[in-house]
């Protein structure tokens, strides 16, 4: 038998028509194939067969087929009616319906309503235009600004500001240094006749004192001068010759001896005698004597003075 008409089923040839086994060795020993099996064989062969050519494609081209519209009732327009068959039985039909009058009357509330403070601002900030950014400039453009604003613009020297006087620290310090040797120099000044009292009594020996009572219009003639246990004042007049010393002298005398021994000598029974703060005075031609404390005063006088002025001069020492 040719070969395109026999079928090799595991090693075996079968009749493709039929389906018999062809091989005769092997025809005694096996089986006879019922035709139902045969069949399906040869079926199975002929599905390979056609398997194995090309077949043409059968799927549809959507370019060439037209496209389907589904068709759609019509609704009638409005205000016409579709044709309805009315049945003769029926005498009555239901009047087409009548829509309400709408009621355009708005009732106004009691009080009107108010927005809230919160709410009208944001609506005013809303509301405000938004100004739109300024266009960037390059730095050409502002370089030349700039350039042809300095030229335009005439240069006005600003005013110097006046500087108020600062007291520095070391301005202070001279300062006052300054002034406390002004106020010691005119302290010193003051009490030079003082100063000089002391120190001619300190070298004299005695406790001798400047009076803190002068007459008006004289003043103390330096210097003053002092011996062994005697210190001596001179006070001179501003306008003419005339003066007064003022001699203090260690003694141990009391007024009486006073009395006896210089103002009886000087000028007899001629003397005024005064009593002024537990002093005994004793004045004579414009002279004066008296003795305190172990010391003995004597004013001696050309100048005219008063009773008066010996007296505070007496005291005053």
């Amino acid at each position: 038998m040719q070969a395109n008409k026999t079928v090799e089923i595991n090693g075996r040839l079968y009749d493709a028509v039929t389906g018999l086994l062809v091989d005769k060795s092997t025809k005694s020993k096996e089986k006879p194939v019922s035709p139902a099996i045969v069949k399906k064989r040869a079926a199975e062969v002929a599905a390979q067969s056609i398997h194995t050519q090309t077949q043409r494609s059968q799927t549809l081209n959507r370019r060439a087929a037209k496209k389907v519209i589904p068709t759609v009732a019509r609704r009638p327009k409005t205000g016409q009616h579709m044709d309805i068959t009315r049945s003769s039985k029926i005498a009555r039909f239901a009047p087409h319906p009548v829509a309400a009058p709408e009621n355009k009357s708005v009732s106004t509330p009691d009080i009107a309503p108010k927005i809230h403070p919160l709410v009208a601002r944001a609506h005013a900030r809303m509301s405000k235009p938004i100004i739109s950014a300024a266009v960037s400039k390059t730095s050409k453009q502002i370089k030349d600004e700039a350039i042809s604003k300095a030229i335009t613009t005439p240069t006005v020297k600003p005013a110097k500001s006046k500087r108020g006087f600062h007291w520095s620290r070391r301005f202070t310090i001279v300062t006052a240094i300054f002034a406390v040797l002004i106020i010691g120099a005119y302290l010193t000044y003051v009490n030079i006749p003082s100063i000089s009292v002391g120190f001619a009594a300190s070298q004299a020996g005695i406790n001798a004192t400047y009076p803190q009572y002068k007459p008006d219009g004289y003043h103390l003639s330096q210097p003053v001068t002092y011996s062994d246990g005697t210190v001596t004042l001179k006070f001179k007049s501003n306008s003419d010759n005339s003066q007064y010393s003022v001699i203090q002298t260690r003694s141990s005398w009391d007024s009486s001896a006073v009395l006896t021994n210089i103002v009886k000598k000087a000028a007899g029974d001629n003397y005024i005698t005064t009593q002024e703060s537990g002093l005994t005075i004793y004045s004579y031609d414009n002279n004066a004597t008296w003795v305190n404390g172990g010391i003995l005063y004597t004013i001696e006088s050309n100048a005219p003075l008063s009773g008066e002025q010996i007296r505070h001069i007496a005291t005053s020492l």
